[in-house]
């Protein structure tokens, strides 16, 4: 295995496949149900405070999504809400759960490529069945080496990865589409971390680019990895 980076370690959602897209139209949804009670600007900014109330009890995914959506509908309507509009929240987070993988571009083939030149990682956070369902529809994973799904994603959580699977943080790059999860902290944990933006990213995704640090690298999209990597060689 010759080069710099011996492993790459990818992020799933919105790295991979689609994946907020799905959490604004049903967001759009929610909003559309709830016209008679908050204006459509007051309702978003309700359920982003109980979303980020509510990480630590739920953590990241849609049943959280869902569960937060609940909550705000209840608070917005003074616990007025009526069970039609519950079911109807709830009907959306299981169209969620269930519509399919749409891969992004350039995925498959460079993962596959990599796949035969490096030891590869999915290091992905959410809900475990959601996850192992989405990766289970994408047809990529027999190309990984190694699956790890995380509560979340923070220096402790990368370095326990790496040691467990004995790889060299120095040796490692991460890359995903969100800087607060996929690239600050496994820069901090000692590896590379490679930022991919994506047209829509979760405002909690947001954080300032350290443009200025020696292992952050920034590409256009997935099929500039390769590129990105034999410049380190």
């Amino acid at each position: 295995m010759a080069g710099k980076i011996k492993t790459i370690a990818f992020d799933a959602d919105d790295t991979l496949w689609q994946n907020e897209q799905f959490f604004r139209l049903t967001q759009e949804r929610f909003a559309d149900l709830l016209a008679d009670h908050a204006e459509r600007g007051h309702l978003e900014e309700r359920l982003m405070a109980a979303e980020r109330r509510n990480l630590g009890h739920y953590g990241f995914g849609i049943k959280g999504f869902v569960l937060s959506m609940i909550e705000t509908a209840i608070e917005v309507t003074e616990a007025r809400v009526p069970a039609t509009v519950i079911a109807e929240i709830i009907a959306a987070g299981q169209e969620m759960l269930s519509h399919p993988i749409e891969l992004l571009p350039d995925v498959e083939e460079t993962v596959g490529a990599l796949a035969e030149s490096h030891h590869i990682l999915l290091i992905t956070k959410g809900d475990l069945l959601d996850q192992e369902r989405k990766l289970a529809q994408s047809g990529l994973g027999d190309l990984f080496d190694g699956v790890e799904i995380v509560s979340d994603k923070t220096p402790p959580v990368y370095a326990e990865i790496f040691r467990r699977r004995e790889v060299a943080p120095d040796t490692a790059m991460m890359v995903g589409n969100s800087l607060k999860s996929d690239v600050l902290p496994v820069i901090e944990a000692g590896a590379w971390g490679t930022h991919v933006p994506h047209d829509l990213t979760w405002s909690f995704e947001h954080a300032e680019p350290p443009t200025e640090h020696p292992r952050f690298r920034e590409i256009p999209r997935l099929g500039a990895l390769p590129a990105i990597l034999a410049s380190l060689d």
